[in-house]
């Protein structure tokens, strides 16, 4: 996928949670936390091979296994998990108060 795709992609999906009544604020924060688990995700495949900072039960591989209310929730949970874990205290986006601003239908 080229720069140009994950771009259109990504205001894709801005798109849809803006019409859904999210903030701009919001859903730029839904997304940065979604893009760092997702690159975290990435780091760890070749040619990086390097170790993870987020802990498997909380990776993106974990997201890709749930839908509906259940991916809801476990996002939630993720979420209120990561922002209170000790070892990624050294990445600025997880501050708290993590929350979960995307509601469900």
């Amino acid at each position: 996928m080229t720069p140009a795709a994950i771009v259109s992609k990504l205001w894709n999906y801005c798109n849809v949670l803006r019409d859904d009544g999210m903030s701009y604020g919001d859903y730029v924060e839904q997304l940065t936390y979604l893009l760092f688990l997702k690159m975290a995700d990435e780091r760890t495949k070749p040619p990086y091979n390097q170790p993870s900072a987020v802990p498997a039960k909380y990776n993106w591989p974990t997201l890709l296994k749930k839908d509906g209310d259940d991916l809801f929730d476990h996002y939630r949970h993720m979420l209120e998990s990561l922002g209170s874990y000790v070892g990624l205290n050294r990445f600025s986006t997880f501050r708290q108060p993590l929350a979960v601003t995307i509601q469900l239908p």
